[in-house]
């Protein structure tokens, strides 16, 4: 192809705000997968561990921030990772495990409903408890961290539906998680709403405390840190997505050290809850703020006199009132090390990444309540390993595909080692049912990549043509591919002479492929998503993924969702900036591309980038272009007129269309800029793309 205190704010009634409301939003996937190995039940599982010669990745998992620091006695956070692996689905079973000097790894499969409500389990020291995926539920209850109580790691759980009809309510001390006076405790892919007080308070000189890529929503009170006159708290706060709460977002009472960074805080217009107010540094707190988002806050971020809080490269959008800053806080690379990501970045990240997550408390072959059933699916899928160092069954991806039997009738999961992969792969269109797994702690671990384009002279004669140029081509059906990087690295400055610069990182010529957690880079024609031919269904599902690009970088015939996911912009060769980021070329009565509950954003000059243009592949008349866009971010790169014809046919002649779009680049209803109507959006929906496919991760 070519070219924020005293009383509640309401703007409704609370009446929506009824024990079980989901939100608006849920995540599937992860920004940094780990490894997917067993769990068999509780007495499989301990069986299991015997004669494993190493534990799941989410089972050893320790913490960062200051929850990793040396201190009082505890060298970082790592929970019960020493002791045995368990899996709960009982009261009786978590409270037995938690509550016990030994160390355990807790696993809660399936929803726990706490009898009384309210009802607070006190945990001890070296633990883990984690849910099994996104099916661990603790229901109108949570957790109490007592005086000393340390080594506590409480992951991948939806705490939630303590609330007891009052909304400032001081008669219930019903939170999520509340600890007094203890120490190196990781709170972490959470999901905390709709409880009777806060949904986290951290008191009485707790310290050492790491509070990362959780949700916080649906709550008057979010999170709380003091209740003290020591200032002792080292705390720090990062990637979590902080939504529809009033107060305490945090508010951080005489802290010693308060690191907040990369963290979305936002309040929806037209919702329940109106915030009061944001990051809030109080007493002698010493707060550093960096790299977090504020959408319509008021009063974002706001000190006491007697406070310190310094404020770096933070993005404030629609917020009002006060938002400060002074004195001298500290730097926390003198207590640890990490890393920043783009405050522009930070919606789209936490959209995708907050929250339980599936590959956390699972395997790639579980799903199931007991053990025997779990034995069954493991013995119907069968692995592959590849490696670089030559610790896999293979070196190669594509030798691994090879060894895929033709028209294999169940899973193939491909397991694919830390490294980088130069070669381009193709799962080929007699081998469906097969899973392409990075076993990395990150996606950018795992990378799959080759530098082919369009014009480029391939082996044997003739030119590789834009389908033939990409790095990774799918071609069977039931394709899943996850946790790793897909690149094409040609390099289109130093081959300015070659006739067709189109190179693909990622092609798809199938249907119910599903591409998760990835990293999808290229410059022009980045991914390509197709059919296997014209008149066939392709359906494609990309999540909690980036797509990097900038010329029709994702287009084609298929029908795509890009949902939670950051489309990023980059500049040409020459470093210029200018683009399209879809092409749809849909053929009459399909769906095209619908992107989602996303972020478009990148550095690039503002108002340089088109939301797409369409494509009739040849002139072909009898193609109907489809990209909507809808409730995603889009920066200021993106112009204000923001769809393109291409090659004489008028994209007005086409299906072009946005819905409820946010961010310096969205626009009003114009000629130049449809909107679509509820009643339209209701029927531009994911589930009308997908129809009666629904991915899961396997």
């Amino acid at each position: 192809m070519r070219e924020q205190h005293s009383k509640p704010r309401h703007r409704r009634s609370r009446r929506a705000l009824a024990v079980g409301i989901p939100l608006a939003l849920t995540a599937a996937g992860t920004l940094a997968y780990g490894m997917d190995l067993g769990l068999l039940g509780e007495d499989a599982q301990r069986t299991a561990s015997a004669a494993t010669a190493a534990a799941p990745a989410w089972a050893t998992a320790t913490a960062d921030g200051f929850a990793s620091v040396n201190s009082l006695g505890q060298n970082g956070t790592y929970g019960g990772r020493d002791g045995q692996i368990v899996t709960v689905r009982t009261q009786a079973d978590l409270e037995k495990y938690a509550t016990t000097a030994e160390p355990y790894v807790i696993v809660v499969a399936g929803t726990i409903n706490m009898n009384p409500v309210g009802k607070e389990i006190k945990v001890q020291s070296d633990k883990t408890i984690v849910g099994s995926g996104t099916s661990g539920h603790i229901v109108g209850g949570g957790f109490f961290l007592g005086q000393g109580v340390h080594n506590v790691i409480i992951r991948n759980l939806t705490i939630r539906d303590s609330y007891q009809g009052v909304w400032n309510d001081k008669d219930h001390d019903f939170d999520a998680i509340q600890m007094d006076g203890a120490h190196h405790v990781w709170i972490d892919h959470n999901d905390l709403r709709h409880m009777a007080d806060g949904l986290i308070d951290v008191r009485k000189d707790s310290t050492n405390v790491t509070v990362s890529w959780n949700k916080f929503s649906q709550n008057n009170k979010a999170f709380g840190i003091g209740w003290t006159e020591n200032v002792k708290t080292d705390i720090t706060i990062h990637h979590n997505w902080i939504r529809e709460t009033e107060q305490r977002n945090p508010s951080t009472d005489n802290a010693a050290h308060a690191h907040l960074y990369n963290n979305f805080l936002e309040d929806v217009a037209n919702t329940d809850i109106k915030s009061s107010y944001g990051n809030y540094s109080r007493g002698r707190t010493a707060m550093a703020l960096e790299n977090s988002y504020f959408q319509g806050m008021t009063n974002p971020v706001i000190k006491d006199s007697t406070a310190a809080l310094v404020q770096r490269g933070n993005v404030f959008s629609g917020t009002s009132a006060r938002n400060e800053s002074g004195g001298t806080a500290f730097d926390p690379k003198a207590y640890y090390s990490y890393t920043l990501d783009p405050a522009a970045n930070v919606p789209g990240l936490l959209k995708s990444g907050a929250g339980p997550r599936s590959s956390i408390g699972t395997t790639t072959a579980t799903a199931t309540a007991t053990a025997t059933a779990t034995a069954t699916a493991a013995a119907a899928a069968t692995t592959l390993t590849v490696a670089k160092d030559g610790s896999g069954q293979y070196s190669t991806v594509q030798a691994a595909i090879n060894a895929v039997p033709a028209n294999n009738p169940s899973r193939v999961v491909i397991q694919v080692k830390p490294g980088t992969y130069r070669e381009a792969v193709t799962v080929p269109a007699n081998k469906p049912h097969v899973t392409i797994v990075g076993t990395g702690g990150s996606r950018r671990d795992t990378v799959i990549v080759e530098g082919h384009a369009a014009g480029m002279t391939k082996p044997g004669g003739g030119t590789y043509g834009t389908p033939g140029s990409a790095t990774l081509s799918i071609k069977a059906d039931d394709t899943q591919v996850r946790n790793l990087s897909v690149t094409n690295d040609f390099d289109e400055g130093a081959n300015q002479s070659l006739s067709g610069h189109q190179a693909v990182a990622l092609l798809t010529q199938a249907d119910k492929v599903f591409l998760d957690s990835l990293i999808i880079t290229g410059d022009q024609d980045t991914l390509e998503m197709e059919t296997a031919a014209k008149g066939t269904l392709g359906r494609v599902y990309v999540k909690n993924s980036y797509v990097l690009g900038n010329v029709d970088f994702i287009f084609g015939r298929g029908s795509a969702v890009i949902d939670q996911s950051v489309i990023t912009l980059r500049k040409r060769w020459d470093g210029s900036s200018a683009g399209y980021i879809t092409a749809p070329s849909t053929e009459a009565g399909r769906k095209g591309i619908l992107i989602t509950r996303s972020t478009a954003n990148g550095d690039v000059s503002n108002g340089s980038f088109f939301l797409g243009r369409n494509w009739h592949p040849g002139g072909d008349t009898t193609v109907d272009p489809q990209t909507t866009v809808r409730e995603t971010s889009l920066s200021a790169a993106i112009k204000s007129t923001p769809w393109s014809d291409m090659g004489g046919f008028s994209w007005k002649d086409d299906r072009f269309a946005e819905y409820r779009n946010t961010g310096a680049g969205a626009g009003d209803a114009s000629s130049e800029r449809p909107q679509l109507t509820d009643a339209q959006a209701a029927g531009q929906e994911v589930a009308d793309w997908l129809g009666d496919w629904t991915p899961t991760a396997s």
